[in-house]
């Protein structure tokens, strides 16, 4: 028997997939995590490396910081209860972050990370008839996503007219059935900003049936607006949250998908699981620590600001970011000065095929950029 409903069924006709696809996105829906595209950590090997004890790792937009204290005690008290799978930790994140959102708890639903929303939307939204539209350069995991069902993936070169922000009018003309429209804000990997009245102009012009994403897993660090006014306003909109970055929760996972319950039930069509108690546990915990985000924002700033003046004191080209993230333009094969600073013990980011001269420079800890511009200097001799 089919686990696919007529409804379904005559969706996944409606976005371009025939009949004898039926069986292949079946398994999809019960494979969850098994998907080879689907989990955050499986696209984080792509910034998986082999460093020795005492290297500099800026290589994975992770936060040096770690969790705060109080999600650390919070966590470390939890493993008490790892025995059990106290379903009730994920709804405390759920009501908090719904609480401080100004939405309904029915529209937020929990994940371990931001990346599995982002692909389960591009199974539940795209198809062979429906695009996927994303900027070029920008995260990957949707583009893989949509490669595995064969949807067409639209990449659109960034504004850098506008300070490098998303091209919201070429995305929309791209394609008149796009399913979904990405915007990552900041994006990743420039850590550049598109303006709130972009990403409203987007919405209120997108056709009918299209679904705009946005992922903020970098707009706390950016401290720019929130799109959950959108969400309470009933919107073909679906936002993305996680943990992993400003909270410092890479390793432990926590995520959310904030949304109408209509298009989160989509979603969740392709992914069931169980959440980490230790991750909740740490996920209320930080939510609730009022000072957490400002702090930290401010940390993260004055560091990026030095790394900046660095920069321009010795005539480097970058582009301006307001995330924990950075590019600079190295005027030859990023690969190679990557290479030559994982000699020197120092781990930067990876280089994206759009921006091939680019290297991505995570922002770390004021001793881990002191030994970062020493390797810099060195390489770029």
């Amino acid at each position: 028997m089919s686990i696919l409903n007529d409804a379904q069924k005559r969706d996944l006709v409606n976005r371009g997939f025939s009949r004898r696809n039926f069986g292949r996105i079946a398994a999809m829906m019960t494979a969850g995590a098994t998907l080879p595209f689907y989990n955050e950590p499986a696209l984080a090997q792509l910034s998986k490396v082999d460093a020795p004890p005492d290297a500099v790792l800026i290589n994975a937009n992770e936060n040096p910081l770690g969790p705060c204290k109080e999600a650390r005690e919070a966590a470390a008290k939890m493993i008490e209860q790892g025995g059990r799978y106290r379903y009730s930790e994920s709804d405390k994140v759920q009501q908090i972050l719904a609480e401080q959102e100004g939405v309904k708890m029915s529209y937020v639903r929990i994940h371990p990370g931001s990346s599995g929303p982002l692909h389960q939307a591009v199974l539940a939204f795209c198809g062979p008839d429906k695009p996927f539209v994303m900027a070029d350069p920008g995260y990957e995991a949707g583009g893989r996503a949509a490669d595995f069902i064969g949807a067409t993936t639209f990449r659109i070169p960034l504004l850098k007219n506008k300070g490098y922000a998303h091209d919201v009018k070429a995305m929309l003309a791209a394609s008149p059935n796009a399913g979904l429209i990405y915007i990552c804000n900041p994006n990743n990997p420039t850590g550049t900003l598109t303006p709130q009245s972009d990403i409203e102009w987007l919405v209120a012009n997108k056709p009918k049936n299209t679904v705009v994403m946005v992922d903020e897993a970098y707009t706390h660090i950016a401290g720019a607006p929130f799109q959950s006014p959108m969400v309470a306003a009933d919107k073909d909109v679906i936002l993305l949250r996680t943990f992993s970055k400003i909270y410092g929760m890479a390793g432990l996972r926590a995520g959310a998908a904030i949304a109408r319950p209509d298009l989160l039930q989509k979603i969740s069509n392709f992914s069931s699981t169980m959440m980490p108690i230790t991750g909740m546990a740490a996920a209320s915990a930080s939510l609730q620590v009022k000072s957490l985000i400002p702090e930290r924002r401010k940390y993260i700033a004055d560091v990026r600001e030095d790394a900046f003046s660095f920069l321009e004191k010795n005539k480097f080209t970058y582009v301006p970011s307001v995330s924990n993230c950075f590019m600079i333009d190295v005027k030859r094969p990023g690969g190679e000065v990557q290479q030559a600073m994982a000699k020197e013990k120092v781990y930067i980011g990876r280089v994206w095929k759009a921006w091939p001269n680019h290297v991505r420079i995570t922002v770390g800890t004021p001793d881990e950029m002191s030994k970062f511009k020493a390797a810099f200097l060195k390489v770029m001799a």
